[in-house]
């Protein structure tokens, strides 16, 4: 009877796994100095663990940008802020403008030769091209360069506003054209 009890709760939690009422819980492996970790670094991750806001239900939304904290903001209005990126902007040799400006062309990759660096995702916000909300840098092989990377967060581009890949895929996918960007 016992053995008959164990083969019908086996087979119900096996018919459970594979309908997808449970799940088989993690089993935790010991940590040593050498294994291997896969966690995807910070700076490919979006900036908030919330979900990215619906520009949809927000007409009049906008972008801020805080070159003193090195934020981006996008603003429902201007007091209400609906998620907060991490940018690097200029540096003071190579300064991102200041002013009111609008959304323009975009781009899913550059590369500048003279500069040796390019960005995935990139938005323009000024000068059709010129500057740019963008990922953090790329090499002339597409890949991206983490010495740059980990200086997100403190004045490090050519004037652009460096993102994390994830932010700058968002505002390249889903800031509308024209809408306005106030950097300060």
């Amino acid at each position: 009877m016992h053995r008959s009890k164990i083969l019908i709760a086996s087979l119900l939690a096996l018919f459970s796994l594979a309908v997808g009422l449970t799940t088989i819980p993690a089993i935790a492996q010991p940590t040593t100095a050498s294994a291997k970790t896969t966690k995807t670094p910070s700076w490919k991750l979006p900036s908030e663990t919330k979900a990215y806001p619906n520009l949809k239900k927000h007409k009049k939304a906008f972008i801020k940008v805080s070159i003193a904290k090195q934020r981006v903001y996008i603003m429902a209005s201007k007091k209400k802020v609906l998620y907060t990126m991490i940018c690097s902007t200029g540096k003071k040799s190579s300064p991102t403008p200041k002013g009111t400006f609008h959304i323009q062309n975009r781009g899913t990759h550059f590369y500048n030769a003279s500069s040796k660096e390019g960005a995935n995702y990139w938005t323009s916000f000024k000068d059709w091209g010129t500057y740019l909300f963008h990922s953090v840098p790329v090499n002339k092989h597409g890949k991206y360069v983490v010495s740059e990377a980990k200086k997100l967060g403190k004045r490090a581009s050519h004037g652009c506003v460096r993102l994390r890949v994830a932010d700058a895929h968002w505002i390249y996918s889903h800031v509308p054209y024209k809408m306005k960007v106030v950097i300060h």
